[in-house]
């Protein structure tokens, strides 16, 4: 199978690439590197069913070309994590919209129908006041237009992009709504929790919780989520549907960090900071965001594999290891 992978140097494009060369497939992979990188891939760049384009997906004159030789594409490219939001909201929008839709508009051109998945986010629930969020709940976004929710917004209307084009051309399109992803070669350099707590531990420095850290999210391994994005694309069934893809089971903030601190056998403390010290501006965070999974489960049969603690131990000694050949 050929696999065509924009923002395959980036986290979770990555782990698709990996899983997808071991299974003996092709796999090309886009990426500007701007979140993405090199050392994330580095590994495969020795293999001969490997290939690389470091370009934008706004401007990739292989573009047209790449989509008509792939069997399988993976539209993973996008601005991500809360501070570059903030930093470049600009950047938020072209790409998050304009690059899905070029590539929406190329897979419709290629004379050709691959299996297609478009990467969204639980995001898109926005301030949904429910316990867990299923993919027929409203979405509940603020009226007023406060740049945190910018990737929100944008990939919903990624969202309308990807079943505008499914329904009107029959293509082969899955929409996933991600949750919280974590797992090796993730960084906390865009505000992710887990790495930057990971390494704060494994330092004994003090854990940097956002808020008094009551507000809970469910994390998935990375190796778990890109079965289910195998899986799903791969599932006639799933075709023209959104699908919620995670981990259901739920942590606060305060736990997690313990949790980590616990596990690592370290001396850091918590440490608690506003949302305007650590952002630069006041907003209000999501209470929870837990995912139903009972579509996913049904059209796949997905089970997580991972479960958090395993994660968490894994993640902890590669920090070690690192920590000590940077020592």
């Amino acid at each position: 199978m050929h696999v065509l992978i924009t923002g395959g140097a980036g986290f979770i494009g990555s782990h698709l690439a990996e899983r997808h060369l071991a299974a003996g497939d092709q796999v090309y992979v886009v990426d500007n590197l701007s979140t993405g990188s090199l050392a994330n891939i580095d590994s495969f760049r020795g293999n001969p069913a490997f290939r690389f384009a470091e370009a934008d997906i706004l401007h990739w004159s292989g573009l047209d070309k790449a989509i008509a030789w792939a069997d399988r594409i993976y539209h993973m490219a996008a601005v991500v994590g809360v501070k570059k939001v903030l930093e470049d909201p600009v950047a938020v929008l072209a790409t998050n919209m304009t690059g899905t839709e070029r590539v929406l508009r190329a897979i419709h051109s290629g004379g050709w129908n691959p299996q297609v998945i478009i990467a969204s986010t639980s995001e898109v629930y926005g301030f949904n006041e429910k316990d867990s969020f299923a993919e027929t709940d409203h979405i509940v976004l603020p009226s007023a237009g406060r740049l945190r929710w910018a990737y929100a917004v944008t990939k919903l209307a990624d969202e309308f992009l990807a079943f505008s084009y499914a329904r009107k051309y029959g293509l082969n399109i899955v929409v996933v709504r991600l949750f919280n992803t974590v797992g090796p070669n993730q960084v906390g350099h865009y505000g992710m929790v887990v790495p930057s707590f990971v390494n704060q531990a494994v330092r004994n420095q003090a854990l940097t919780v956002y808020g008094e850290g009551n507000q809970t999210r469910s994390f998935c391994d990375v190796r778990d989520t890109v079965v289910a994005l195998d899986r799903l694309a791969g599932c006639p069934e799933a075709w023209g549907e959104v699908v919620n893809v995670g981990n259901d089971q739920e942590i606060s903030i305060r736990d997690l960090a313990k949790l980590i601190v616990q596990r690592a056998h370290s001396a850091s403390r918590l440490e608690f900071m506003s949302y305007k010290d650590a952002y630069g501006e006041e907003f209000e965070d999501v209470t929870h965001r837990r995912p139903v999974l009972n579509k996913l489960r049904a059209l796949t049969g997905f089970e997580p594999v991972w479960a958090l603690n395993d994660t968490l131990d894994d993640l902890i000694e590669k920090a070690r290891v690192k920590t000590l050949r940077a020592a």
